[in-house]
């Protein structure tokens, strides 16, 4: 298994200089994460159909190997490429992220 995600793995040690996010598409690719992802991982990310997504969980996961995760999908499994929705910059973000302990939702100010 692990050829497997070597072999998937994508280039993602971005370059000094590299693109990077803005705070609004940060937000929206929380909302993303926490909704889309979270329809099987849970929506607190800590497994349902998907395993947890938790920092803890993801603790010994290279970020690579979660990276090729995002972009490929898992053959095999309801788990989809992300491909064609999200850049590199933007999946290598929610790698990190998800490493740290991903972020809440901000709810917009009434």
């Amino acid at each position: 298994m692990r050829r497997v995600v070597a072999a998937l793995a994508l280039p993602l040690a971005l370059a000094a200089g590299a693109e990077e996010l803005d705070i609004a598409r940060q937000q929206s690719l929380i909302r993303l994460v926490r909704q889309d992802c979270g329809a099987c991982h849970g929506m607190r990310l800590t497994g349902g159909l998907g395993p947890a997504l938790t920092r803890e969980a993801l603790a010994d996961k290279p970020l690579d190997a979660m990276a090729a995760t995002i972009v490929h999908g898992r053959p095999g499994t309801p788990m989809p490429p992300w491909r064609t929705m999200l850049s590199d910059t933007e999946v290598r973000w929610i790698a990190e992220q998800l490493a740290r302990g991903f972020p809440e939702e901000r709810k917009a100010a009434r």
